[in-house]
């Protein structure tokens, strides 16, 4: 039971008691699409009708419900539209951006502790050191794609995005409190099994809402949370590394891991009220809106956005595993990772220049701050031309740039140069997912998986990278950056076969005939007729317009 306190808030009266019943198992079967997804779109036509058969009565016998049950305008249903992206650009965008910024500097928090001390107050030698980096991705690699499976089948992905970074946030405050080893070992493993559900499955929820020309910026935006972390959170620590050392008597490092992870535990409260859910099930959504959103993602590609009832998550593994573009875009992640994996040494290597460690961390900050505006440009322009490989390739290689200009000089400007180039890369990788969701659309259960493959595979890079920057070859390091030029002129390599895999299914599509086509495919396609308001033969039609970007 719910109480409705205003049209875009609602406060689940036993929040408690119902969090784990409300996050069950639900799908939706293709009688309940038929019975309350009526036919509502005319392609062409002037008028989209989005009645929602839910309400039980018309517009005419309910003036206050005729927002929701009268005919729109092609021009009403562009504003209708425009309506929908604003709310979610205004709702989940922000959101994400936030729960993403908290990501990533609870995760590299260790790094900027490294500077005041951690190391040498928990006794730790360098293999130890480079083993609890390592450790993270030991739980949050395979924990992705079970996660990605659940966040598929919920019905309230906002409450399990909640609850995962509530966790992950107590974690991190835990590890203020270790004294030895062991202590932050288990901290580091518990820390990333909450977090694997996090990156991947935001974007798959995206995926849920976002149509696929607009999905790139979006995504890139979210992914600049990441990055504006980065920056964020070297500042963050230069002030509590400097400012409260000694504080109460507790050391700077442990302050860093309290602050922080009480703000995380915080934010995934918010989570849970503002993340919308999917497209037939956000409470803050007017039944006409959701209806509208089911209609635009079915328009997108020709189908619904549904996976039919007898297309089960374990079916969705299975299709995925049998499509050799999700093991060659994973292994393309894994090495792009670890071409990208001294991420977690950043303060440490703009320590090589020379200062002190407050400036050190301070330093660390514009190469971030410029890698989320490359971000930005390159993915608003990767969407308005529908161009993907040299988008995602462009960072990367400036990256092998870099790399070259780190491997040719040690003065301080020329490494600072080179540390540009190299935060710039990560815009390629804001993109990888998002071609992900390009490249394997439907079944939405195949895709969800496909993302946590590739993503969850993809970090094996950053693992290995975790051994690959040893301080014993600094400060030059030039066999790290050899190591990941190398690893990023294989990701390009491998990108450009996907590449060449997407244009083939292109040109298989334009000749794609009904006995091609599974019973899964067939019932979603009709499904899709069934919201636009039109025939099955009109839907498949409009199916064979569709094509993968590459």
């Amino acid at each position: 039971m719910e109480l409705l306190l205003s049209p875009g808030i609602c406060i689940p009266v036993q929040f408690i008691a119902s969090t784990m019943a409300s996050i069950a198992t639900h799908r939706r079967s293709d009688s309940d699409i038929s019975v309350s997804l009526t036919p509502i779109s005319k392609q062409g036509g002037s008028q989209v009708e989005v009645v929602d058969n839910d309400t039980a009565f018309s517009a005419k016998e309910s003036p206050d419900q005729d927002e929701d049950g009268r005919l729109l305008s092609d021009e009403e249903r562009k504003v209708a539209e425009a309506r929908i992206k604003r709310m979610l650009d205004m709702r989940l965008m922000p959101m994400t951006i936030l729960i993403f910024i908290m990501n990533y500097i609870d995760r590299t928090a260790v790094t900027s502790a490294r500077l005041q001390g951690l190391q040498a107050d928990l006794g730790l030698t360098d293999i130890q050191y480079e083993t609890v980096l390592a450790i993270l991705y030991v739980s949050y690699v395979p924990a992705q794609i079970p996660s990605n499976m659940i966040i598929n089948i919920v019905s309230r992905p906002s409450l399990y995005i909640g609850i995962c970074i509530v966790v992950w946030g107590l974690t991190s405050a835990l590890t203020g409190v270790t004294h030895d080893f062991a202590g932050i070992i288990c901290c580091r493993v518990f820390i990333g099994l909450p977090e694997a559900a996090f990156y991947p499955g935001s974007m798959y929820l995206l995926s849920r809402w976002y149509t696929k020309k607009e999905l790139s910026f979006r995504g890139a935006i979210i992914y600049g949370g990441l990055l504006i972390s980065n920056a964020f959170g070297s500042l963050i620590a230069a002030g509590i590394l400097n400012g409260l050392d000694g504080a109460r008597g507790i050391a700077a490092w442990r302050w860093l891991f309290y602050i922080e992870g009480s703000i995380t535990i915080c934010v995934g409260f918010l989570a849970m009220w503002a993340l919308p859910d999917f497209p037939h099930n956000t409470r803050w959504m007017t039944p006409s809106e959701r209806r509208l959103a089911q209609i635009r993602l079915a328009e997108d590609a020709g189908e619904a956005d549904e996976d039919s009832a007898s297309e089960s998550p374990w079916h969705g593994l299975k299709l995925a595993l049998k499509d050799p573009k999700v093991y060659i875009m994973a292994l393309m992640t894994c090495s792009q990772l670890l071409g990208l994996s001294f991420v977690n040494f950043f303060p440490t290597l703009t320590q090589t220049l020379g200062f002190s460690n407050t400036i050190s961390l301070l330093l660390a900050a514009p190469p971030w701050i410029l890698a989320t505006i490359v971000t930005c440009l390159v993915a608003w322009n990767a969407d308005k031309t529908g161009e993907r490989y040299f988008h995602i390739n462009g960072p990367w290689w400036g990256v092998i740039i870099g790399y070259i200009i780190g491997l040719c000089t040690m003065s301080v400007g020329g490494r600072y140069v080179c540390m540009f180039l190299m935060a710039s890369g990560y815009a390629g990788f804001a993109l990888t997912l998002v071609w992900v969701s390009n490249a394997i659309p439907r079944p939405p259960a195949k895709r969800s998986v496909a993302m946590g493959i590739v993503n969850g595979f993809g970090n094996m890079g950053n693992l290995i990278g975790s051994f690959v920057w040893k301080s014993s070859w600094g400060p030059e390091y030039h066999p790290a950056m050899i190591i990941s030029l190398v690893a990023m002129a294989l990701a390009s390599f491998l990108a450009y076969i996907v590449r060449c895999m997407l244009i083939r299914d292109n040109k298989a599509l334009e000749a794609e005939m009904m006995d091609n086509m599974d019973d899964g495919e067939k019932e979603r396609i009709a499904d899709a007729a069934r919201l636009e308001g039109i025939t099955f033969e009109e839907a498949l039609e409009r199916k064979k317009g569709f094509r993968y970007l590459y």
